[in-house]
């Protein structure tokens, strides 16, 4: 469809149905992509803005509106869509729906009555609104200056004569308060429509009011063009000193009639249409283009323009203050979200809740006497049906939607005339905004946590939330908020399939993994932008999922090859008694952190835990495989699996599953933080951090002295510390030392001997033939346990039962080349 007629021809009641026919399209794709992203929700009882229930709950906020005197019909200048054709309200132009765009302006001299060649030159971005023009606006308080430039003399501001003018000559300066009152002539005073409006406050020079149309000297020439029809500070000026309007546009900015060759030509279109009218005739001193940011439809992105229109309101003066007062009981996450939502309320205009020339959406239940023009509100279908006196039985059955609403008449209660629906449907925010107090209003008011972007939401979603909250609940609708920021390229550019750098989600999900998509969303600052792309997807899944993964494979592979079974313990080590202890530390850092929404701290702390596991418990635990190591192994897994669950549900549910046989980790309980606290021996934790400390201190010297870890030594001091025999035995196999001395100093040092004895050659070369035999068993695809012949062309003697022992060899031969059978 291209437009209104075509829908009409359509027919109403086919368009909505079809429409109908998308939601239930789109939301079974949105739904079936939702349960792959791993979401737990109702879907049973999903939420549909277009609901019967959706609607009449709609209905009874704007009854309750309109009993306290709240809703109006007003008749204002505002925001248009030119291609939908309606109104856009203050609240649906956000920051991202300005656009950086390039107009051409244009410098207007406009002839001062009754003196000769002495203009009053504006200057505007806007050039269709020329033929609206009714008065040039000032700040009577400043310096204008009167400039003789060429063929004539042109008032300024004076701060702004030498940008306009570097050669021109000032002849005279004044404060604006003296040019009030002058009249000029404009370049479309032939026009019909022009003149039907003209007299003694016609193209008139006024002072503005501070407050609605602020005159600036930053650009311009500090005379503002003023076109009461055509923009929305010029019709509140206007409105208050009594200007008169000259209506140009149609609903699809096509000129209207009364304006001779401009009629029936769009005004957006063809900005030469004007432009060269004006460069023709001698009006204009100046074009040029000038790049800004220009406001555009949310929906469509077509330019907006500003035009006169009836449309239904709900006035903020009495809300405004009670809001506020809620928004203050309200938890932001960030912080700052609060005083956001605060100054959107203080700035704020009443809010348009209407659209004309929609057919689909929700029906307005406003019913305006032609007659004697009084309206009332219809608060729920009961009452409609009790009042209605024509078109019921066509409506019955049907949903509350245009035709079939439009359809039931109802007796004025001031005049007794006949009255019919206003045909408007309402704005969308009023269908999102109303689902704390339908859908989840039984058993779900307030909600505890609502989470959404936050540019623009402000205005839009919290906001509706707000007000219908207020009114209908005299509370907040929610407890706690959190806002998060855009998903951009790996480049920080907008997404977009113009650029060729989007995403499609099954393309995503199929090449990237939702789990590893949500550890990305869930890692990263929810306030900063999230840069997204498969570069920053490939490292996420090296840096944790593969991390974890080889935990898990480690584990099971050497608990199957033992036979160890869930329930045998033996005595823990002290690695055992430190891993069951970071845990503890990382259940109770993850509970608190998801208690007070702060997810990047959670998931931040499951990832370090399982880098200390892989590099640090697996790895210090390669010669001890046994029953405390997999006891402790088989706890600490089916705990994090317990963690990990509501950010990566997928590898979650897979290891949990396999590691206990019971049927979902999300049936799981979560652990309890008291009883792990007891467990957290926190001098433990620091002291292994200690020897991590020592043991990297170390190989920074076998780094220093290029020896290999393979390569045993002797002997490595610590100064200013002492460890546990425990603990000491760690740092001798990290480092790979015959021993570790302890010796007072004033501050912590370590020294590391490097001398090599013909002992420690030998069994350095052991350790590399070991690493040697390790892959031609993995090249061969030897299993793990399969005892195989070593062929070596020779080995150190005296280490021939390490060799065996390591390798799974029953023996070693003497040949040419290192082989296994």
């Amino acid at each position: 469809f291209k437009s209104k007629k075509d829908i009409e021809t359509y027919g109403l009641a086919n368009f909505v149905n079809k429409c109908k026919e998308r939601v239930t399209k789109y939301s079974s794709i949105q739904t079936e992509q939702s349960k792959r992203l791993g979401y737990f929700m109702d879907w049973d009882n999903s939420y549909f803005t277009m609901s019967d229930e959706n609607n009449y709950a709609i209905w009874n906020f704007l009854k309750v509106c309109w009993e306290n005197g709240w809703i109006y019909k007003g008749h204002e200048s505002i925001p248009w869509c030119p291609r939908c054709e309606t109104a856009i309200s203050q609240h649906e132009i956000l920051t991202e729906d300005y656009r950086e765009l390039t107009h051409e302006s244009v410098y207007l001299r406009l002839p001062i009555v009754d003196r000769q060649l002495e203009y009053l030159l504006v200057w505007t971005t806007t050039p269709w609104t020329i033929p609206a023009n009714v008065a040039v606006a000032l700040d009577p308080k400043i310096d204008y200056s009167l400039v003789k430039n060429g063929d004539g003399s042109y008032w300024v501001a004076t701060a702004l004569t030498k940008k306009i003018f570097p050669a021109g000559e000032i002849t005279k300066t004044v404060k604006g308060q003296e040019l009030v009152g002058l009249h000029y002539k404009g370049p479309y005073d032939y026009l019909e429509a022009v003149n039907l409006v003209a007299g003694d406050n016609f193209h008139l020079v006024v002072a503005t009011d501070d407050q609605l149309m602020p005159v600036t000297t930053e650009e311009g020439t500090g005379l503002v063009h003023t076109a009461v029809s055509a923009g929305e500070e010029d019709f509140r000026l206007g409105k208050k000193i009594g200007l008169p309007m000259i209506p140009v546009i149609a609903d699809n900015a096509d000129y209207l009639p009364g304006l001779d060759d401009l009629s029936g030509k769009n005004a957006k279109n063809d900005p030469r249409l004007i432009l060269n009218f004006l460069e023709d005739n001698g009006w204009a001193v100046k074009i040029e283009k000038y790049k800004h940011r220009y406001p555009v439809c949310w929906r469509c992105k077509t330019e907006l323009v500003w035009k006169v229109a009836d449309e239904w309101y709900i006035s903020m003066e009495k809300l405004r203050p009670q809001i506020m007062a809620l928004v203050k009981k309200i938890k932001w996450l960030p912080e700052f979200g609060e005083e956001r939502e605060l100054d959107w309320l203080r700035n704020m205009h009443d809010w348009l809740i209407s659209k004309k020339n929609r057919y689909w959406g929700l029906a307005l239940p406003i019913y305006e006497c032609q007659s004697c023009g009084h309206f009332e509100v219809i608060g729920s279908k009961e009452e409609l049906e009790k009042r209605a006196v024509a078109g019921w039985e066509k409506f019955a059955g049907n949903t509350p939607h245009r035709p079939w609403i439009d359809e039931v008449k109802i007796k004025c209660a001031k005049c007794g005339e006949i009255v019919s629906r206003i045909l408007d449907v309402g704005n969308p925010w009023l269908d999102a905004g109303i689902v704390s107090v339908s859908t989840m209003a039984k058993g779900w008011f307030p909600a505890d946590f609502i989470t959404e972007s936050f540019p623009g939401q402000f205005k839009n979603w919290f906001y509706s939330l707000l007000v219908m909250g207020t009114v209908l609940k005299k509370t907040n609708p929610f407890k706690t908020v959190l806002g998060y920021a855009s998903l951009l390229d790996e480049k920080g550019a907008v997404m977009h399939k113009s650029l060729g750098n989007m995403i499609e989600f099954v393309e995503g999900a199929d090449k990237i993994g939702v789990d590893v998509m949500r550890w990305m969303f869930v890692t990263s600052n929810p306030y900063d932008n999230l840069l997204f792309g498969y570069h920053r997807a490939d490292e996420t899944r090296r840096r944790f999922f593969l991390t974890l993964w080889n935990v898990y494979s480690y584990f099971v592979t050497y608990a199957r090859i033992a036979k160890w079974q869930p329930g045998k313990k033996g005595s823990p080590a002290v690695l055992d008694n430190w891993i069951l202890s970071r845990l503890s530390e990382t259940v109770s850092v993850t509970t608190g952190a998801l208690e007070s929404y702060d997810a990047k701290t959670a998931s931040l702390a499951i990832e370090d835990f399982v880098s200390d596991l892989s590099l640090w418990y697996i790895r210090r635990s390669r010669d001890r495989v046994g029953t405390e190591f997999f006891a402790t192994c088989y706890e600490v897994l089916t705990t994090l699996c317990k963690l990990l669950a509501p950010f990566t549900p997928f590898i979650a549910e897979e290891i949990y599953k396999n590691l206990t046989g019971e049927e979902s980790v999300h049936l799981a309980s979560w652990p309890e933080v008291k009883s792990q606290k007891s467990k957290v021996k926190t001098e433990l934790i620091s002291q292994m951090e200690l020897v991590r400390k020592i043991c990297e201190l170390g190989h920074a010297k076998r780094k220093e002295a290029g020896m290999k870890v393979r390569q045993p030594l002797g002997k490595f001091t610590i100064y200013n510390l002492q460890f546990s025999n425990e603990l000491t035995q760690l740092i001798k196999d990290e480092l790979n030392v015959k021993s570790v001395e302890f010796k007072p100093g004033k501050e912590l040092k370590v020294e590391l001997d490097t001398k090599l004895t013909p002992e420690l050659i030998a069994e350095g070369q052991a350790r590399e033939l070991v690493r040697q035999i390790q892959e031609a068993r993995k090249e061969a695809g030897t299993a793990l346990d399969q005892k195989v012949v070593v062929t070596l062309p020779d080995w150190p003697k005296e280490f021939t039962d390490y060799i065996t022992s390591r390798t799974l060899a029953t023996k070693i031969v003497q040949g040419a080349k290192l082989s296994i059978s």
